[in-house]
């Protein structure tokens, strides 16, 4: 199959589970994950009509996605990787979402960066629902005073919450629980369901979808 291809039968079963979990069409966003590959790889998937699209490294994002984006006005580049605070800046100037805010330091940086740029891209906190300690996130107890802090504190728009549950466990209750916090926080969004696991995910109420592999193929 083509990345075309792979790209309708993942949002046919977007569909299907829109469906099955009695939801609005087209309630979810598909992000389409194009980390690792390179801009003539991605462009047949822009042209079959997909524009949201996800990264997760500043740099490489650098190499490729400014002249995409020029090339294709209506394009949305989220940052869905781990975000260094030497690399806010870079990160406000060029991507439309940051999913991963996920501590004070991130938080005071982009506010700053935010300000002198006047740019003003939207924001996830990301949640370490497994409170794994190789993972980025904040802890799942934090994440309401730290929304707060972001919000009273920096003047940050928060939009949604962000989680990747552990590889090893069954995705639901991780899902469950950021429903849970996001509703706690006053929060409409939820990024979270993978390849393995999106249908799930729409289960439980995700607005957007972080889909790779199953567009791409294996990297």
């Amino acid at each position: 199959m083509t990345s075309e291809e792979r790209l309708q039968d993942v949002l046919a079963r977007i569909g299907d589970a829109e469906r099955r979990a009695k939801r609005q069409p087209q309630s979810v966003t598909l992000v389409a994950v194009s980390k690792t590959f390179d801009a003539d790889t991605i462009r047949p998937v822009i042209a079959a009509g997909q524009r949201v699209f996800g990264e997760n490294r500043v740099q490489e994002s650098q190499g490729k996605w400014p002249a995409l984006k020029e090339e294709f006005a209506d394009l949305e580049l989220r940052l869905i990787g781990p975000l260094q605070s030497n690399k806010a800046a870079d990160a406000v100037a060029l991507f439309d979402v940051i999913e991963t805010v996920d501590r004070e330091k991130i938080a005071r940086a982009l506010a700053d960066e935010m300000q002198t740029q006047g740019r003003q891209p939207r924001l996830y906190v990301q949640v370490n629902t497994g409170l794994e300690p190789q993972k980025a996130g904040i802890a799942p107890r934090e994440t309401a005073a730290f929304v707060e802090f972001c919000r009273d504190k920096l003047g940050l728009s928060i939009e949604g919450l962000m989680c990747i549950p552990p590889a090893d466990e069954n995705p639901g209750p991780h899902f469950a629980l950021l429903a849970t916090l996001a509703e706690q926080c006053g929060l409409q969004k939820l990024s979270m369901g993978m390849s393995g696991d999106f249908e799930t995910a729409i289960e439980f109420g995700a607005t957007s979808v972080r889909v790779g592999s199953a567009i791409f193929g294996n990297r």
